[in-house]
């Protein structure tokens, strides 16, 4: 997809870039426009298949502000309308993000630059991995504004970090800094400010120079695993296997490690 001004989309090494880029916002993600962007993002990502991997990070000094609160205060845009319709903005709006990312085939690499707020935080644990520079801040702060994780958080935290801590995030809403947000299983690592792109590209090579049938199916699996029961999931696992290693990346993996040689994919 094109970038655009309000969300950079850029492909290299079989990586993709998102950059959230409406800085003067906080980047913030309940405006029809970025919603659409980011819809579109997801399905470039699952249509284009040279990407492997994907990081996704912001523009400016924070990560994501989450819903506008200027919009909230002056009942503009998603947040405008009565209460039926409050809700169908809902589900036609910000509930959108988390379905279709839900829906991305590929490894999603949140590089978390600064503060990750309300709907911001809840971006971050959309993603399969989240690394976070040492600016970066974490909030379920929806409460601290009179309202409910009405974007899915209340799904997504409690997976990641227990109930116990996503319920202490969630009503009291406090910040927490990243070394914390790495304590409590929040993010997987936390790197110097300026090493983040660095280190998110690292490991998104990591994952990249990896079989791209086999990356595909191993998040799938991974995804699975977390609501099905441990026969369902054997059951998949062995047909999924049975087909990769039906692939010419499989032989191709197998025998670059023999020969002690780097591999070829080709996604086939």
């Amino acid at each position: 997809m094109p970038a655009t001004e309000i969300l950079k989309f850029s492909v290299e090494n079989h990586i993709a870039t998102i950059t959230l880029n409406q800085p003067e916002t906080r980047n913030s993600i309940s405006e029809h426009e970025m919603i659409d962007a980011i819809l579109s993002a997801c399905d470039e990502l699952n249509r284009n298949q040279d990407i492997r991997v994907a990081i996704l990070t912001g523009a400016g000094s924070a990560f994501c502000s989450g819903g506008n609160v200027k919009d909230m205060r002056d009942k503009k845009g998603m947040f405008s309308g009565s209460s039926n319709e409050l809700a169908d903005n809902y589900r036609n709006g910000i509930q959108k993000i988390p379905l279709a990312l839900s829906q991305v085939e590929i490894p999603l690499i949140a590089a978390v630059n600064g503060p990750a707020v309300g709907a911001g935080c809840d971006l971050t644990c959309m993603c399969d991995i989240r690394i976070a520079s040492n600016k970066a801040k974490f909030a379920e702060s929806f409460i601290k504004v009179g309202i409910i994780p009405g974007d899915g958080g209340a799904w997504f935290l409690p997976r990641i970090i227990g109930i116990s801590r996503a319920s202490q995030m969630a009503l009291t809403g406090q910040m927490i800094d990243a070394q914390t947000a790495m304590q409590w299983n929040l993010v997987s690592e936390v790197v110097e400010h300026d090493d983040l792109l660095t280190r998110a590209n690292e490991l998104a090579q990591q994952i990249a120079n990896n079989p791209p049938q086999v990356i595909r199916a191993t998040k799938r699996l991974l995804k699975l695993g977390q609501t099905m029961n441990l026969p369902e999931l054997l059951n998949e696992s062995a047909n999924v296997q049975a087909q990769m290693h039906a692939t010419e990346d499989h032989i191709e993996a197998v025998s670059a490690f023999l020969e002690k040689r780097p591999p070829n994919f080709k996604g086939q």
